[in-house]
């Protein structure tokens, strides 16, 4: 027989073990079953709050650039209304009309908002679920028909 890593001791199969000594060995591996998934969960969302976070500074930087591009096409816009009317007219139709669409977008992100969901590790849930079914069915083969 193999020895076991405690003391050099045999080891035994499942069906010689006392419950006693079987419910340790099922908590043993529960316990380092649920830290491993813990470890793998960590390790997942660190790596989407990286992509994350690298998405964020850019669309950060496209979003600045762009809001100076949209600054000077409102200017022009403001311009090319004072050829028809008073400069102060033109500037404050383009103000209205700006702060309309403002409201606009803040009302569909506010409903897009509430329609996302928190991110969940996917890998996490399916190998959990891999695990529960495994215990499962280990649990139904030893009870036995």
């Amino acid at each position: 027989m193999a020895e076991s890593r405690e003391a050099g001791r045999p080891m035994r199969s499942v069906d010689e073990l006392s419950t006693a000594e079987l419910v340790q060995q099922a908590t043993d591996q529960v316990s380092r079953l649920i830290r491993d998934e813990l470890t793998l969960a960590k390790i997942e969302l660190a790596e989407k709050g990286r992509h994350a976070g690298k998405g964020a500074g850019l669309f950060g930087g496209g979003g600045l650039i762009a809001l100076f591009g949209v600054g000077v096409l409102i200017l022009a816009l403001v311009f090319g209304l004072a050829e028809a009317m008073p400069l102060w007219l033109a500037a404050l139709i383009v103000g209205v009309l700006l702060l309309v669409v403002a409201a606009l977008l803040a009302v569909l992100g506010r409903s897009q908002m509430r329609r996302a969901s928190p991110p969940v590790p996917r890998s996490m849930v399916r190998s959990v679920r891999a695990d529960v079914d495994a215990v499962a069915a280990a649990v139904r083969k030893r009870r036995g028909p």
